[in-house]
């Protein structure tokens, strides 16, 4: 016979509620990392534009900054969703536990709670969404306003900061189809 006793699904549905608190206050600061970023390069493109008597400086690859924020913010939102989403599976079943005739609500397994907190988490999406489209239209015009010469129609920055920033809003709103959903409970058979 072990000494060992198992941990009650109490304190576990507490520590996992406790890191899903944590996570999702560390998503909320990638936005404020992202707007950081962002504001770092438009402060970069203004400080070394070409009238401010400095040496010419590869506009080119600044520019390509805005991108890499933006791919940033999107992959480390995706990781944060899929964490969010497996921790609130896993609380999920605790609530499940010796709750068979539902005498109790289940934040995370009834679909009526569950669905309600996803349409409020939809707003994290919608204004990282909003800040990666602003940011790459500020970021698009300070380039053809500071830097009409080496930024033009043809010059690649402009389409790469263009497009990768479609692409990392278009992305941004794609993330509810990771979002956790509560699934039926799994039978013996199953």
């Amino acid at each position: 016979m072990s000494s060992i006793k198992p941990v009650d699904a109490n304190y576990r549905y507490i520590a996992v509620a406790n890191e899903l608190n944590v996570r999702i206050g560390l998503r909320q600061q990638l936005l404020a990392l992202y707007t950081t970023l962002v504001l770092g390069l438009l402060a970069a493109l203004v400080a070394l534009r070409p009238d401010a008597g400095g040496p010419r400086v590869p506009v080119e690859w600044l520019a390509l900054g805005f991108p890499v924020a933006s791919l940033c913010l999107v992959m480390l939102n995706y990781k944060t969703e899929r964490s969010l989403t497996h921790l609130r599976r896993f609380l999920a079943e605790l609530e499940r536990l010796g709750n068979e005739p539902q005498e109790l609500p289940g934040y995370n397994a009834d679909p009526a709670w569950a669905a309600g907190t996803n349409d409020a988490r939809r707003l994290h999406d919608y204004s990282a969404a909003l800040l990666v489209a602003a940011a790459h239209a500020v970021a698009l015009g300070a380039l053809w306003r500071i830097y009409p010469g080496e930024t033009g129609w043809l010059a690649p920055a402009p389409w790469i900061c263009g497009l990768s920033g479609l692409a990392a809003v278009v992305a941004l709103l794609w993330l509810a189809r990771w979002r956790f959903r509560p699934v039926g409970r799994k039978t013996a058979a199953a």
